[in-house]
């Protein structure tokens, strides 16, 4: 039976999820087998297994650190968000379906069982496992049915460290405030307290620490200091977002409102001189060296979210001068054309009236009705808010679902048609790049490994102009390198892999091609293998919490785990 110990926040990125993965290097580094886990995870982030299985990059960086291959055992539910008010839930790394907010939080408690299984399993491979929550567990109004704070914790029997973020303000209250809602029970499990994200003298904070401690009777197991590391965390990305420094080599990452996968592009941060921004408007996309289109959990509506904001007009005129990369839901929004004749993306949209969702009829009057939307912030009055006859609205309501079917014109930026499919595509691959020409010619022939995950099929004109872009393992090509025979355009990139900058020098010789058109001088100091440098990062992460926590106090709490239901 393996020992646990849990990290919970105060809130979202207080810095859970690098918490987790140094305790994961340190206990490694110790001797002993290690896994992460976190029972459901909330991001538009992931990763395919080697079983082609789905589950958070968070998770998968946890593994790393821990040195254990990763495994949905590590993170049995996902949730991808689809809009503002539903997700795609994955279990087990498996699509369940999409779920309203509403029906899920009716649905989850019945995933217990799931999760249990997989912790059980997972502790036949572990000595340690390390368990991340999520938000935070003061959340009143969601701990009836909590599956992931201490609704978790009381179901493996786990101690937990509580982390706050002192580099937001206010620590104390978070700290303090969260203990007080807990109940005593809760509080009870409380066995240490974690100030992260420290920047000054600490000495100036010792009497803070030592009031935290009489308030509220737990001990203060550490002040971490805020690290300047380069590890993918999901935490992060408002950090990252934050970036509009210009380096001497710009890349510019269109910021989707439906991101995901981003950390395709974390290989090319750690380069000296280069800045990677995410950007979302024509003002701030500038005047970058390469433009990235990156992975959309709702490809269609990013389109349309380009076309009407002005960016989808501002890369095709960049696109003459720079190059232009897709990946994933990028790669299909560069193309003629994106169907969707399954409802894949537009699901919810088929399925809901054309008027107001979330609205309940106060009035049953024929053509006039008072509604009430709920909002996040709450409830909003529409009052005798007037609608057309009933058979005009159904007959709009037939012509928009008929609208909805038909395929959206792409940006026409290379020659693909893709088609959005109700299955989806979870597989590990390798392969190289085919024969490249013109700006990117040193990356021929290198190999890179990476994975696909996606609900379309893209089919591929090749010509004079247009080729493939790799060769994968399997035998499939992938993707397309557009470029006007002769000419001295950058080109047009697409590829469905995600990871596929991460291997070998591929990042540097990006890098160092754009630097050669742009005729500045441009040397990488760090070096070219990406997967080093990250196990240097998990190294100083461990370093870093072996020096600022107290270890002996945090290995004195682990505890057995002993499994309700």
């Amino acid at each position: 039976m393996a020992k646990v110990i849990m990290v919970q926040g105060t809130m979202s990125n207080a810095g859970k999820s690098l918490i987790v993965a140094g305790l994961c290097r340190i206990f490694a580094q110790d001797g002993y087998r290690v896994a992460p886990f976190k029972s459901q995870n909330m991001a538009l982030n992931s990763y395919i297994t080697e079983d082609g299985l789905e589950m958070g990059r968070a998770q998968v960086m946890q593994a790393e650190a821990a040195g254990v291959k990763p495994s949905v055992l590590m993170n049995p539910i996902l949730l991808k968000p689809t809009n503002d008010v539903g997700s795609q839930v994955i279990v087990k790394g498996e699509v369940l379906g999409n779920m309203r907010a509403r029906d899920y939080f009716a649905y989850k408690k019945k995933l217990i069982p799931t999760i249990c299984e997989a912790f059980s399993e997972l502790e036949k491979q572990a000595d340690i496992i390390v368990m991340e929550g999520a938000g935070s567990p003061a959340e009143i109004n969601l701990k009836s049915d909590d599956i992931v704070n201490m609704g978790l914790a009381k179901l493996v029997d786990a101690p937990v460290l509580l982390v706050g973020d002192i580099d937001r303000g206010g620590v104390f209250a978070q700290l303090l405030g969260t203990l007080m809602l807990l109940e005593e029970d809760e509080k009870a499990r409380v066995k240490g307290l974690i100030i992260n994200k420290f920047r000054g003298d600490k000495t100036i904070l010792d009497p803070g620490v030592k009031m935290l401690e009489e308030r509220g009777g737990v001990k203060v197991a550490g002040v971490v200091p805020y690290m300047h590391l380069s590890i993918e965390d999901e935490d992060s990305l408002s950090g990252q977002l934050d970036n509009h420094d210009v380096g001497v080599i710009d890349l510019a990452v269109i910021r989707f409102p439906r991101i995901s996968n981003f950390t395709d592009f974390n290989v090319f941060e750690r380069l000296e001189g280069v800045s990677v921004r995410y950007v979302s408007s024509v003002q701030e996309l500038g005047q970058p060296d390469m433009i990235f289109l990156p992975g959309s959990k709702n490809t269609m509506g990013d389109l349309h979210w380009m076309r009407q904001n002005g960016l989808e007009a501002a890369v095709k005129k960049l696109a003459a001068h720079i190059p232009v990369w897709g990946i994933c839901g990028g790669y299909q929004m560069l193309g003629r054309t994106i169907s969707d004749p399954h409802g894949v993306e537009n699901e919810n949209s088929l399925r809901e009236p054309l008027y107001p969702a979330h609205c309940e009829a106060i009035s049953h009057e024929p053509d006039t009705i008072a509604v009430e939307r709920i909002r996040r912030d709450g409830a909003l009055p529409l009052r005798g808010m007037e609608l057309p006859p009933r058979e005009t609205r159904r007959q709009s309501h037939a012509a928009d679902e008929n609208s909805l079917r038909e395929p959206l014109r792409g940006m026409e930026l290379i020659d693909t048609d893709t088609t959005l499919m109700p299955e989806k595509m979870r597989t590990q691959t390798r392969g190289k790049f085919e024969n490249m020409t013109g700006i990117f010619s040193t990356l021929s022939g290198l190999e890179f490994s990476g994975y696909e995950i996606h609900m379309g099929k893209t089919t591929v004109s090749t010509g004079e102009h247009q080729t493939p872009l790799v060769q994968l393992a399997d035998g499939r090509t992938d993707g397309v390198q557009r470029m006007e025979k002769g000419s001295e355009e950058p080109g047009v990139y697409g590829s469905y892999v995600h990871g596929i900058f991460d291997e070998g020098d591929i990042a540097v010789r990006i890098v160092q091609a754009l630097a050669d058109k742009k005729r500045v001088s441009w040397k990488p100091e760090a070096g070219g293998d990406y997967h080093a440098f990250k196990e240097q990062q998990y190294d100083k992460l461990a370093q870093g919490l072996r020096e600022h926590l107290d270890m002996e106090y945090v290995y004195s709490i682990l505890q057995e785990s002993r499994i309700s239901v």
